[in-house]
């Protein structure tokens, strides 16, 4: 009876790795949102949401999760941002450190600014975890577009990556 369990559990956790490894998320296109959500990180992601507010996909953008020593004249000066979209549409959040602390940074942002719906930018491996704790943070009501940024992870991204996500959904079923 443990083999059999025991079986099961690991053909279970092989299928959820190949499930995750080879249906990775996608960009999401033109729809428009209230705001873009960015996530620092990895290649890619800012530029993908400027390119968001470039085409008028929404109207604001958060960067959740920059580290405390930049500063916005410094940001601006290495995406090509100007003052004046600075000014109205680009927030730099530095609250978060940790993909949780971005999905709280993020929820209080939404609630701040009174968000609608967002637009989600991460990397493509990360989309399913981060949207994951945004979706149990956000308030009631707030649809999230994921919005991920292709790359070309390594085969330890992907099994430590999958192995968060697994310890992300555990902590929510029991309230982590």
């Amino acid at each position: 009876m443990i083999r059999y369990v025991l079986s099961s559990l690991v053909l279970v956790w092989a299928l959820g790795f190949l499930w995750f490894t080879v249906s990775l998320p996608q960009p999401a296109g033109k729809v428009r949102t209230d705001a873009v959500i960015v996530l620092t990180g990895a290649a890619g992601r800012i530029p993908q949401g400027l390119a968001v507010l470039d085409a008028g996909l929404a109207d604001r953008m958060l960067v959740s999760g920059v580290a405390p020593e930049v500063r916005p004249a410094e940001f601006a000066a290495e995406f090509g941002v100007s003052e004046e979209r600075m000014d109205c549409c680009v927030s730099l959040g530095f609250a978060a450190v940790d993909t949780k602390g971005n999905a709280s940074e993020i929820a209080a942002w939404v609630e701040q600014n009174e968000i609608a719906s967002l637009r989600l930018v991460t990397t493509d491996w990360h989309m399913r975890r981060a949207a994951s704790e945004l979706d149990r943070t956000l308030p009631d009501g707030v649809p999230v577009l994921r919005d991920a940024v292709p790359s070309q992870p390594s085969l330890a991204s992907l099994f430590l990556e999958y192995h968060k996500l697994l310890a992300s959904w555990a902590g929510g079923l029991v309230g982590i």
